[in-house]
Parts: structure tokens; sequence; C-alpha cells
């Protein structure tokens, strides 16, 4: 009983915090790192003067298409909490299918603005944001999937719970 009650609770908090559109990316790095997003990438790149206004102009147009992408991936989990208890092969094909789909946009986001950004802030620098802007979406993910449950998680406690 205490097991059910441990994953009643943890699959509320799962739902709760994939369901939370409103925790925005940039909150949980707040919540990580202690600065906003922005502040975090001002601090890392060094980005100087000359540079600065067409960073800045790139980074606001990059982190429009990123928030787009991000909010699909919320989308899909969200539709994975809702039917991971009973996940047919049918939509766990269409969820993996749209979830490596949605991973290879992040892909050619990172690839579109790798090329724009080296020619305004050099190859080195523009280096410099990618690795930084694909370790935050890697953490964020990371925290992601800590707070959902695997395929088969209730299945194998119910399992347990009855020997």
């Amino acid at each position: 009983m205490k097991n059910l009650f441990l994953i009643a609770a943890f699959v509320f908090s799962s739902v709760t915090y994939a369901q939370s559109t409103a925790k925005e990316d940039v909150e949980v790095i707040q919540g990580m790192y202690g600065k906003s997003k922005k502040e975090l990438v001002n601090s890392y790149m060094e980005v100087n003067e000359a540079q600065a206004d067409a960073f800045w102009k790139m980074y606001d147009a990059y982190e429009e298409e990123r928030k787009a992408l991000g909010k699909k991936r919320i989308a899909l989990i969200n539709d994975y909490i809702t039917n991971y208890e009973k996940l047919s092969n049918e939509k766990a094909d269409q969820l993996v299918k749209a979830t490596l789909k949605n991973n290879m946009e992040y892909g050619k986001l990172y690839s579109k603005y790798y090329e724009k950004m080296k020619k305004v802030i050099g190859a080195v620098n523009a280096a410099k944001f990618i690795q930084l802007e694909h370790g935050l979406q890697t953490a964020i993910l990371s925290e992601t999937q800590n707070a959902i449950p695997f395929i088969g998680d209730i299945d194998r406690t119910k399992k347990h719970e009855h020997h």
C-alpha cells in the first residue's frame, strides 16, 4: 500500500510538473543556476560591444524558435503522461516518432543558428553558444526525464506488491 501511495504521489507530481506549461525552460534554468537564461548566456558568452546588438537580436530570434520547439516537447510529454498507463503499440510508435522528430528539429535549429552566429561573433563564440545551449537543453531534458515515469514502472510495482 505504501508503494501505491508513493507511485500515486510520483505520478501526480510528474503530471503537475510536465503539465505546468507556465514553468518554462527558463524557470528550470533559473532554478538550477540561480540566473535567468539571458543572464547566464550573457555572462558565459562575453560578446564585445561591437557584436552585442547583432548577437542579441539573433539570440532573441533563436529563443522564439526554441520556445516553439519546447512547447511541442511539453505537449509530447503531456501526451505520454496522459497515455503511459494504457500505452498501445500504436501510441508508443506515434510518441517515439514525434519525439525523435522534435529532437531532430532541435539539431536543425542549432545548425541554423550556428551558421548565422559565426558570421557575427566568429566560429569559436558561435560554438561556445551552441555548446552552452545544448548543455542547458540536456539539463532540462534530464530534469524532465527524472520527473516522469518510465514505461512499465507502475506495472512492475503492482507485481511486486502481490508477492
